[in-house]
């Protein structure tokens, strides 16, 4: 359904599938697989993708990455020349875009910056976290388990901090896409957005090691075109 309606399909957190490859083409869309490893890009050009998503250990959210960046981005680079790669994991300001390009990146994959846009939908609270938060502030962990156990991700240390003094089994609920209320349980997996309510201090607030750039929120637009504009000022002094 999404390749009919999509440019690209971008698959995550599972070994590329050249099953899931060829139903996405059949539809008439493009293959994007982010990677954590060589080994998974080289899995990926062999099912056919058409692009490649490079994401390092500093990337905010869920990880696959178990490796910086840049030291990622090199290897897969190296291992998978002939296809697009992308680089993802801490890259909130135009001089990390610039060094990821600068490394071999034919462009960058962008989260925790856009979660502080104008148009991303997340709680007020979450927010204003992301603005205040430094770069140390952001913990690789397992705490926000429940609904993907075992998934190692980034979230902010001020979120498991609360999470761990809360004693409540939810500390609140959000709307569905189906109109309906759900409650959310403590270290629940979950996003807070602006239909959730309770302790939303206490939720999963996903962010990567760049948050510590983030000093406003913005209109998507704005960052994209300050990013750009700073990495082609890096870029020209090369």
């Amino acid at each position: 359904m999404a390749a009919e309606h999509a440019r690209v399909v971008e698959f995550f957190y599972t070994e590329p599938n050249a099953d899931f490859v060829a139903l996405v083409h059949q539809r008439g869309a493009l293959v994007s697989w982010q990677v954590g490893s060589r080994a998974e890009a080289l899995k990926a050009a062999q099912v056919g993708c058409d692009l490649i998503v490079a994401q390092g250990i500093e990337a905010g959210g869920h990880v696959r990455g178990t490796v910086g960046t840049l030291d990622l981005l090199c290897d897969v680079v190296g291992a998978v020349p002939n296809i697009p790669i992308l680089a993802a994991g801490g890259i909130t300001t135009g001089r990390s875009m610039a060094s990821a390009i600068a490394a071999g990146a034919d462009g960058v994959r962008v989260g925790t910056r856009f979660v502080a846009s104008e148009e991303a939908g997340v709680h007020r609270t979450y927010t204003e976290a992301l603005i205040a938060a430094e770069a140390e502030d952001s913990m690789y962990t397992r705490t926000f388990y429940v609904g993907w156990p075992e998934a190692p991700h980034r979230v902010l240390r001020q979120a498991i901090d609360a999470a761990n003094a809360s004693h409540v089994e939810f500390v609140g609920a959000r709307m569905g896409l189906d109109g309906v209320e759900r409650k959310i349980r403590r270290f629940e997996a979950a996003v807070a957005d602006k239909t959730t309510t309770g302790n939303v201090a206490a939720m999963a607030l996903y962010a990567g090691q760049g948050v510590g750039a983030i000093r406003s929120q913005m209109r998507a637009r704005d960052i994209v075109q300050k990013m750009a504009n700073e990495a082609e000022s890096v870029l020209s002094r090369l």
